[in-house]
């Protein structure tokens, strides 16, 4: 897996997951465990839809 997500999207991923997760948290929903995704692709480096879509946010080569 080539990493496809830079700095800038990293980091709004993972405050994006913080939120979604705490969202759930507040409103006792297990659905704030929907904000994991964005967490983890953000600690890996890779998004599958990038992938799929052949995009990507990273400037380094």
């Amino acid at each position: 897996m080539k990493a496809n997500i830079g700095a800038i999207d990293k980091y709004l991923r993972i405050l994006i997951g913080i939120l979604i997760i705490g969202y759930g948290f507040f409103a006792k929903s297990w659905w704030g465990l929907i904000g994991i995704v964005p967490i983890i692709t953000a600690l890996t480096n890779y998004c599958p839809v990038y992938g799929l879509f052949k995009f990507s946010t990273n400037k380094e080569k």
